[in-house]
């Protein structure tokens, strides 16, 4: 097959033959990697690579462990094998990414010479056959004093037009008019390329220099690490990572939607996780939401799960005298104290979902608080420290909870539910601010490019033998042909009144 080849004036057919004869492999090798051909052959493979990256769970997100552990081991064996569960980490994702780039600027550095030479040395000089061939064309005849009042006329209708540079030369007794608008259109390809050299940039940039994990917090605990499970051919490992900074958990809440439902996903509004990091330059304060990450040197903290065991973030006690028969309402805090009109000092030691004397399980779901208790330590004026128990409803009367301690019985009459951990995924992507200005770029220029159009506009004007002078017209465009289809119509219509 013949290759068509614009030098500017004029369309040169190279046949297949001429093509290949005497070119060096190197130059063929160049072309062919630089060919849009193998440049969409690997959007392709880039493409179906991101696919698989979003049916297969990666091992960086919240839930892998479970989605792992129900994999026959074969699907773990090739799986693992084929590092499909950290697939944008993989060097065959690398190398496709790697050759797409060099596709993209090679292509660009080959292009732009051409694109230069059609945009900088235009065809000023067209027959009229040449014109009656064009896109859009039209020929007529007008009466004028003189070729150059015509052609000055031609030129100031195409600048009203919008084709606002225009050229007027003369060539063998004729006069040719060349207008045009929207050259750099024929230059958007290199902003598109170099958009989305900038997301690749930004990606890669994550990929090497970013972190990613979790952190499990609860009110209370500190830490300086975050976790990742991490595949091993059919294995599960668990790799820490150290954090610059220490994270420390001053509470964590849960806003539900039924006040007496489950602490499940389906009834929460909201989680909130409050926290203080130190480091260096002091104590910072942050609070980490649902839809709300919180920024902290580099590093975005985002809400990924909790613990489903239940737990209460406030407790309301009523105490009763065994003496007087008096009662006193107080509110605890998780982890804090209150003190009682005599001085008892009363402290929020523990809170389980569903009590038992014995030692609770830890993998129990007790997120339906099916029998809900707290255990709190009574330190009287002067005394010493002691165990009680608050139950409402069928446990409150049980000997445990209706044995005086330090004078006093005690029954939970209301608490705030909340799960017992929050877990925080912690993310360092350098590369994010790269993408998004790589995304914003590519966007507007695709618009530039889809919106807009080179158009280009030739009159030749023509001594005819009557005495009037010939005119005619032609025109093409890059794209959106039919709205310039009416303008040419227009400016020929304008040019015959």
């Amino acid at each position: 097959m013949s290759t068509l080849q614009e030098t500017g004036n004029e369309i040169i057919v190279a046949s297949p033959a001429e093509e290949k004869t005497g070119e060096p492999f190197f130059r063929q090798f160049f072309e062919f990697i630089s060919s849009v051909r193998f440049g969409i052959v690997l959007l392709i493979i880039v493409g179906l690579l991101c696919f698989l990256g979003m049916i297969l769970m990666q091992q960086n997100v919240d839930g892998f462990d479970r989605y792992y552990a129900a994999l026959t081991p074969a699907q773990k064996l090739v799986y693992g094998t084929l590092g499909l569960f950290d697939i944008y980490s993989s060097w065959y994702f690398k190398a496709a990414l790697v050759a797409l780039s060099l596709n993209i600027v090679l292509s660009s550095i080959e292009r732009f010479p051409k694109t230069w030479k059609f945009v900088a040395s235009p065809k000023l000089s067209a027959s009229a056959k040449w014109l009656k061939g064009q896109e859009q064309s039209e020929s007529f005849e007008t009466a004028a004093p003189a070729a150059e009042a015509l052609a000055a006329r031609i030129a100031e209708s195409a600048k009203k037009a919008g084709w606002r540079k225009t050229r007027i030369t003369e060539k063998g007794g004729k006069t040719f008019i060349f207008a045009e608008s929207g050259v750099w259109n024929r230059f958007a390809y290199l902003a598109v390329h170099v958009g989305l050299l900038v997301i690749f940039a930004g990606g890669s940039m994550t990929a090497w220099m970013g972190n990613t994990g979790q952190m499990s917090l609860q009110p209370g605990q500190n830490s300086n690490e975050i976790y990742e499970m991490v595949s091993d051919l059919d294995q599960l490992n668990q790799v820490r990572k150290r954090l610059p900074f220490e994270v420390t958990c001053t509470d964590i809440q849960q806003k539900l939607i039924k006040k007496d439902d489950t602490i499940s996903a389906m009834n929460t509004i909201d989680w909130l996780t409050k926290i203080q990091i130190k480091d260096e330059t002091g104590v910072h304060e942050g609070t980490v939401q649902m839809n709300r990450p919180f920024d902290y040197r580099g590093y975005r903290f985002f809400q990924s799960s909790f613990i489903p065991v239940g737990r209460a973030r406030t407790i309301t006690v009523q105490a009763k005298s065994a003496a007087t028969g008096e009662t006193q309402s107080i509110s605890i805090p998780r982890n804090g104290t209150a003190a009682l009109g005599d001085g008892t000092e009363v402290r929020f030691v523990d809170f389980r979902g569903n009590f038992s004397l014995g030692k609770e399980d830890p993998n129990e779901d007790t997120s339906g608080y099916p029998n809900p208790g707290a255990i709190l330590q009574i330190t009287p004026a002067g005394g010493s420290a002691q165990t009680a128990y608050a139950f409402n409803g069928r446990m409150a009367n049980i000997p445990i909870a209706s044995k005086p301690i330090a004078g006093y019985t005690f029954q939970l009459t209301d608490f705030e539910k909340v799960g017992d951990a929050h877990v925080l995924s912690v993310q360092r992507d350098p590369g994010a601010n790269v993408v998004y200005a790589g995304f914003i770029l590519l966007f507007l220029t695709l618009v530039a490019v889809f919106f807009f159009s080179h158009q280009r506009v030739w009159a030749s004007v023509e001594k005819a033998t009557d005495g009037n002078f010939t005119v005619t017209l032609g025109g093409n465009t890059n794209r959106n042909q039919t709205p310039f289809s009416e303008k040419f119509k227009r400016f020929a219509v304008d040019l015959r009144n």
